[in-house]
């Protein structure tokens, strides 16, 4: 069986660990708890013939007061960086923190999840901003963690691309 660790990024609030809860336990909640320092949590999945257990490291949101400890990256397979589209700050967030993702985990398979797609009234992303994320050239999965959009298909993406590498 082969592990693999990977780390849910982004600001505060943006839903990782909904996400998170979502693809682990099918389940979903609306009350809002702040992460403190990391969660770790298990999933175990297929990649063709492969089986792979998934150690999925919630990580407490980048803010003023919070940053990224380069130690909670460390040994990652991978990194889903995630966007909450109702908040256009947290999409300069995520910009840094692939920036930071680069400088201490190196060249690993990276995917941006675009969250809370179910509040499309709210949506407040600009083409600039789908452009800029775009030349990346990374996956980009839109996500709700309420309905459950997404959610599958982004750690599976993921996990493929890990197994690739």
């Amino acid at each position: 069986m082969i592990q693999k660790k990977i780390c849910l990024l982004g600001a505060f609030a943006v839903g990782k660990t909904s996400l998170i809860k979502r693809y682990v336990s099918s389940l979903y909640s609306d009350k809002y708890h702040t992460t403190v320092g990391v969660k770790i949590d298990k999933k175990l999945v297929s990649v063709g013939d492969k089986a792979l257990t998934l150690m999925i490291w919630d990580v407490a949101g980048e803010d003023d007061y919070t940053t990224l400890k380069p130690t909670y990256i460390r040994g990652a397979g991978g990194c889903i960086i995630v966007v909450d589209t109702t908040r256009p700050n947290t999409f300069e967030v995520a910009l840094m923190l692939h920036g930071r993702v680069k400088e201490h985990a190196g060249d690993i398979p990276v995917l941006f999840a675009l969250n809370k797609c179910d509040l499309k009234e709210k949506w407040l992303l600009e083409d600039k901003h789908l452009n800029q994320l775009a030349a990346f050239q990374l996956p980009i999965i839109k996500t709700s963690a309420k309905d459950g959009l997404g959610v599958d298909a982004m750690f599976q993406a993921l996990a493929e691309r890990m197994i690739e590498v």
